[in-house]
């Protein structure tokens, strides 16, 4: 008989507990479970940006934009969370709501978004995980490394004064959509399709 060596902790699973109705579909039918039918939500979760279909509960109204609570406990709006979606499988209307939802996730979450700029480390010798944001060369890449081993940035507000970077909120957006629509190499804020 061997002895047992240490017991591996698996990693504890990451659920969202907050999506955004991108589209609804009354009597739609479900695309990652076979013959689910129902109402039947597209959504965009808000911790781990994960495309999520939902199954509604019937006779409830939803409109797009509307923030649902989709976690462990009881749910009074969301029958199931069905599975995941790629951004190939969203309708049109959901495509189009996208970037708006994006910006508002990008708006709720400022403290988080905020940290990755305190906190971003180097990809490789030659780029630094900044980089990837739209608007940030070299010379700006610079100055956010000295004013933040100065003093950490407190807000977008922040970030923008004393750097320089315009609009941070919707450049960051910009690099958020581009990872969820696939097309990019490297994902700094979206998990991999």
């Amino acid at each position: 008989m061997h002895p047992a060596g240490p017991r591996q902790q698996q990693p504890a699973k990451k659920y969202e507990e907050y999506a955004y109705v991108l589209d609804i579909q009354v009597r739609g039918r479900a695309r990652t479970v076979r013959g689910k039918e129902g109402t039947v939500i597209q959504s965009l979760g808000e911790d781990y940006l994960t495309f999520l279909e939902l199954l509604g509960v019937d006779g409830v109204l939803y409109t797009i934009g509307e923030r649902l609570y989709i976690g462990k406990e009881p749910r009074d709006k969301v029958a199931s969370v069905l599975g995941r979606l790629s951004y190939g499988e969203l309708t049109p209307t959901a495509k189009s709501v996208l970037p708006e939802i994006v910006e508002k996730i990008v708006e709720s979450k400022e403290q988080r978004f905020v940290e990755f700029f305190n906190n971003s480390q180097p990809l490789n010798p030659r780029m630094h995980a900044l980089e990837l944001i739209p608007g940030i060369g070299k010379a700006i890449l610079k100055k956010i490394l000295d004013e933040r081993d100065r003093v950490p940035f407190t807000s977008y507000k922040d970030i923008e004064q004393r750097v320089g970077l315009k609009e941070v909120q919707k450049q960051i957006a910009k690099r958020i959509l581009e990872e969820l629509e696939g097309g990019t190499q490297t994902y700094l804020f979206v998990k991999r399709p």
